[in-house]
């Protein structure tokens, strides 16, 4: 899967991949800029679904049957395609969860409860989604384990200087998110990565934002943990995964008992099976495991340097744009950024901004994005968020801050 180098994309062609896009919202044409909540589907991905439910729907691995063997073979092409997506070395590896969330669950839960204990610190950063935090609090409560937080500037971007000095010989593992669905910011997840390997310490990267938009090389980054979510990548909902080291995967204990994890199951004793299936446990998300590779191979075929190249140009078109704006602030001014954009206005709550633009058939994204404490940070309830896609175009930027000035007009 090569990305082609024509930076040039035919934004019109692209949109007619995707048909949920042409429809009206309160009779306005709908304009989609909720992309870090979820990315709309390509019909290729539509029709994999289709093509599994009418074509191969069976269980997989357990039948010697005509559709199980299918449904078997389209199921590990995709883990192969993630393999590649990722660079991981090995393709059991990979892991496949129900989402970015389930991925640092099965962490927390599995190598957290094995290895971590009283007394030992865990670091993640300000900016952290609530998935990103919540299961490292609820370790450090069972075993005794310390959090410890890295500070974010005023611009939205890490303070490098003091994550290093939170680490120490007990510092036994780092969370870090890779992008920040709340301000857009592209973290030096290999700095942070490899200051925490020299204490000693593993690293979980969460890469749910990341990975539509940026190359991701699980090998050169030296992550010990990546997580993604499929329905970020152009792909369906319910389904992400998990890179693990080999070594660390192997050490690690299972996470859920069932069928598939097990070798051998006696009342007296059970067998657990290898990797990946150990992590695996029961019937899974076929469907949409088969069509994640679709969803990598459209990816592909647009290219993806060309597919960062044109949301570049949306986020600095939006940027000025926006700042054109009496009264509004854009909160997340970071260096490297993604297309996604925050931003508050004068005297007017986030729920109201967002109410007005839908009733112009504008989807954004309002609240505090499941990062409360950054917002805390902020000194703020809440943002409105506008994040592209490939879809997206100027035009309907345009449209956004068309909305924005009757936002304003209506409520001040």
């Amino acid at each position: 899967m090569q990305p082609t180098i024509d930076h040039t994309l035919d934004i019109q062609k692209i949109r007619q991949d995707f048909p949920i896009l042409d429809q009206e919202v309160n009779g306005r044409p709908l304009v989609y800029l909720d992309n870090a909540a979820t990315n709309q589907k390509p019909i290729p991905v539509i029709n994999a679904l289709t093509r599994y439910y009418e074509g191969y729907n069976a269980n997989i691995h357990r039948g010697i049957h005509h559709l199980a063997e299918q449904a078997t073979a389209a199921f590990e092409a995709s883990r192969r395609a993630v393999q590649e997506f990722l660079n991981a070395k090995h393709w059991q590896e990979i892991i496949f969860t129900y989402g970015t969330t389930d991925g640092i669950n099965l962490v927390a839960q599995t190598y957290g409860r094995r290895f971590l204990k009283e007394g030992d610190e865990i670091i993640i950063s300000t900016m952290e989604h609530h998935s990103n935090i919540v299961p490292w609090q609820m370790l450090c409560e069972e075993k005794g384990c310390v959090l410890k937080v890295i500070p974010v500037d005023d611009n939205g971007e890490l303070i490098l200087e003091e994550y290093e000095k939170l680490l120490s010989e007990r510092t036994k593992l780092v969370s870090c998110v890779h992008v920040s669905n709340s301000l857009g910011t592209i973290n030096p997840v290999k700095t942070i990565i490899d200051k925490a390997h020299e204490v000693g310490a593993v690293v979980l990267i969460d890469g749910a934002q990341a990975s539509s938009h940026l190359d991701i090389d699980v090998q050169a980054l030296d992550a010990d943990f990546y997580v993604l979510s499929a329905h970020k990548l152009y792909g369906p909902t319910g389904m992400g995964v998990l890179y693990g080291k080999k070594e660390i995967l192997d050490a690690m204990p299972p996470y859920r008992g069932g069928g598939e994890m097990i070798k051998e199951v006696t009342f007296a004793k059970t067998t657990y099976n290898d990797l990946p299936y150990k992590f695996e446990a029961g019937t899974p998300n076929i469907a949409d495991v088969v069509a994640v590779k679709t969803a990598l191979e459209y990816m592909a075929g647009l290219g993806k340097e060309n597919i960062a190249a044109h949301e570049d140009d949306l986020l600095q078109y939006a940027t000025e744009q926006l700042n054109e704006l009496d009264g509004l602030r854009i909160i997340g001014q970071a260096k490297h950024k993604i297309g996604v954009i925050s931003f508050v206005l004068d005297g007017i709550h986030h729920q109201d901004t967002g109410v007005i633009l839908d009733q112009q058939g504008i989807a954004v994204r309002t609240g505090h994005h499941c990062t409360m404490p950054l917002m805390q940070r902020f000194g703020i309830a809440g943002t409105t968020r506008a994040s592209f896609a490939v879809y997206n175009t100027r035009d309907e930027i345009d449209r956004l801050v068309q909305g924005l000035r009757r936002v304003q007009k209506m409520m001040l």
